[in-house]
């Protein structure tokens, strides 16, 4: 006797939303700032030369800033309080909110990481959710956080564990950027967000595969929190410190490598992606760690649809890079971007850790 088909469980998107801040700071606003390097030596070259060198090789031209008024769980809540409005699904029916960030809510006039109650509490305090079997955490994973979120949310709906969750990734990294520091430049705050949810198909839907590395030896410390390039600097602060050669360099090694494999499991050939969302810290890297990937497969130029680019204007804002990104395509305000039903796209990130993940999703018809 045949047996019954049965629908395998996949994990679809059903909703998403972003907060964009309204402080908009382009670079020439940093032409006031004294830069030091990492030895405390101050830069012979002038603003203007720092701030042009920069824009070449970061591609950024101006980012978001939070206002003095909003921390992180607010516009974590902003995010996804536009994320379910967007689904129409019931607020009280995730089984998990879990929010991505690495320093918590880090108020203007205090500059210390603020993490109990964890953010994704006050997420949930903030959009009114009673039920008392939506479980809230918060994941620090380096920017690589709201793409771990979705692979260990992707586990708990396969495995029947959960039926719907809202994952969330915001930051607000001006609040830890070093003001004398010429990497303080590339970051920005935000915040984007969506809900996942379990659907039976007969077809691959939504998350078909991912991958994740981590790499603990020398690498370790190429993102860290420390004191201020500037050796005269008063306030007993920490800020994000980053060695960037260091970092490109095993980027543009493992990136390629964690993306492939990924295909490889969701048994997908590079043809049929239509997209890649990338974390974006650095459009000289991005391009690198593409061109790097395409000419894996023989592909010699990177098709301009294929790359959906947000970093000339939003900079790098860690965790909701990737989700912000997803929300501008699938609501069609990026020109030239859409997602097309059926279509494949692999989400990327790289952070401190230093971790690397990647998620294949086709989206639904």
């Amino acid at each position: 006797m045949n047996q019954p088909f049965i629908p395998a469980l996949y994990s679809v998107i059903v909703g998403s939303g972003s907060y964009i801040p309204t402080r908009k700071i382009m670079n020439a606003d940093f032409r006031d700032h004294i830069f030091y390097d990492s030895d405390g030596i101050q830069l012979t070259k002038s603003s203007e030369e720092i701030i042009q060198k920069f824009s070449d090789i970061t591609g950024i031209f101006e980012r978001r800033y939070v206002t003095d008024d909003l921390v992180t769980s607010d516009i974590a809540f902003l995010a996804a309080k536009q994320a379910i409005d967007s689904s129409g699904v019931d607020k009280e029916s995730f089984d998990y909110i879990i929010v991505a960030h690495n320093f918590g809510d880090i108020k203007a006039d205090n500059l210390r990481s603020d993490i109990v109650p964890a953010l994704a509490s006050r997420v949930k305090n903030n959009l009114g959710i009673t039920n008392p079997l939506t479980v809230c955490y918060d994941l620090p994973f380096g920017c690589a956080g709201w793409l771990q979120a979705m692979i260990q949310s992707d586990f708990y709906i396969r495995s029947g564990a959960a039926k719907r969750i809202l994952i969330i990734g915001a930051e607000t990294l001006s609040r830890i950027a070093d003001p004398h520091d010429r990497d303080s430049m590339i970051y920005a705050d935000g915040a984007g967000a969506v809900i996942l949810e379990a659907r039976e198909s007969e077809t691959p839907v939504g998350i078909l595969a991912h991958h994740t590395h981590t790499y603990a030896g020398e690498q370790t410390f190429v993102l860290r929190m420390d004191k201020s390039n500037n050796p005269n600097y008063q306030e007993n602060h920490l800020f994000l410190k980053m060695k960037g050669r260091q970092l490109y360099e095993a980027a543009l090694k493992i990136v390629p490598q964690v993306v492939k494999e990924s295909l490889e499991k969701a048994k997908v050939p590079i043809a049929d992606v239509d997209k890649i969302l990338i974390h974006q810290a650095n459009k000289k890297m991005v391009d690198s760690i593409i061109k790097r990937l395409l000419d894996e497969y023989g592909i010699k130029k990177t098709p301009e649809y294929m790359l959906p680019m947000t970093i000339s204007w939003l900079g790098n804002s860690s965790v909701a890079t990737l989700p912000t990104l997803y929300d501008l395509v699938i609501n069609n305000k990026m020109e030239n971007q859409e997602f097309k039903k059926g279509s494949v796209i692999v989400f990327t990130s790289v952070g401190a850790g230093v971790n690397v993940n990647s998620v294949v999703y086709r989206i639904p018809k």
